[in-house]
């Protein structure tokens, strides 16, 4: 049977050596960039130093494991990943398919183009600019939000960058102002598969929109969403690194110093690869662990999975 199956592989192999020949040059690109560096991985468990590279450094085990898990500041650091994280993904992973399902329930083709313009085109502001924005619509003095929420009864010359409490909100919100429309294609795509002689026939007997979205349209997409499920909740320790750290100062730091960020300032600042390389693997080991386990209950509950 397994050579049966071998000389089947090698005629289809033979058969289309064409097209295989044009994955050499993205086997090579994946394997050079990134299988090779994680020979770097040597170092989390090294005191490792430029001069002596991974071969000649100290090996001390789990050394800077330790140091980081006994850490004073470490389960503030933890808490701030995982506040910020699951915030996003709570608030920030429903609402891309709500505006996909609304649009994709609007008739009007040149309105239904303008709001995908409209909702799509902050994907492409930097997040420098957006972070920049932000501080000067929430400035105490001239910020028009921070007179618009004074207006509302709010409180008076607040300054909402400095503030630990608004630190989460205001990174997630702003997130999802940005991305929530491009976030939103994929599921348009899914939806644009739908056959319309389901909602003919539901028409006929009487459905009402709502339930046609219901019924029709949230189950069409249910496959990409428990897919795309599972890979944010396979990256919920990874933040990223330039928002939160554009973000942070002196007083919100309590709630806005995350893993990237104290890997940017143990690692590029002071100079302790070992020790951030040692952080960075302990994150991604818990990715890849949440990954798994996610991916092995939605296989269970939905038969929908990664592999």
């Amino acid at each position: 049977m397994k050579n049966t199956v071998k000389k089947q592989t090698w005629k289809l192999v033979k058969r289309n050596w064409c097209l295989y020949l044009f994955l050499i040059p993205a086997v090579v690109f994946i394997g050079i960039f990134c299988y090779a560096p994680m020979y770097g991985i040597l170092m989390a468990f090294q005191e490792y130093s430029p001069s002596k590279g991974i071969a000649g450094s100290t090996w001390v085990g789990l050394k800077w494991f330790q140091t980081f898990f006994s850490m004073p500041r470490f389960w503030q650091i933890v808490k701030n990943t995982l506040v910020i994280s699951l915030y996003s993904l709570a608030v920030g992973f429903p609402i891309p398919i709500l505006l996909a399902l609304m649009i994709n329930s609007v008739k009007s083709s040149k309105f239904k183009k303008i709001t995908q313009t409209v909702t799509y085109m902050p994907h492409f502001i930097s997040t420098v600019i957006l972070v920049g924005m932000m501080s000067v619509f929430l400035s105490p003095r001239s910020g028009f939000l921070n007179h618009l929420i004074t207006a509302l009864g709010g409180p008076e010359d607040l300054y909402y960058m400095g503030s630990s409490a608004a630190f989460p909100h205001l990174y997630v919100w702003s997130g999802i102002w940005k991305d929530m429309g491009w976030s939103s294609i994929i599921y348009l795509a899914a939806l644009s598969g739908v056959d319309q002689e389901l909602h003919e026939a539901a028409m006929v007997d009487g459905a009402s929109k709502l339930k046609r979205v219901l019924h029709i349209d949230l189950p069409a997409i249910i496959p990409t969403m428990v897919i795309l499920l599972i890979m944010n909740t396979g990256s919920i320790m990874n933040i990223g690194y330039e928002k939160v750290f554009l973000m942070q100062n002196d007083l919100n730091v309590t709630a806005s110093e995350v893993i990237s960020t104290y890997v940017y300032k143990i690692g590029l600042k002071q100079q302790q690869y070992s020790y951030s390389a040692a952080i960075g693997l302990f994150n991604n080991i818990v990715n890849f662990f949440l990954l798994v386990v996610v991916n092995k209950v939605s296989k269970k509950i939905s038969g929908s999975s990664l592999w």
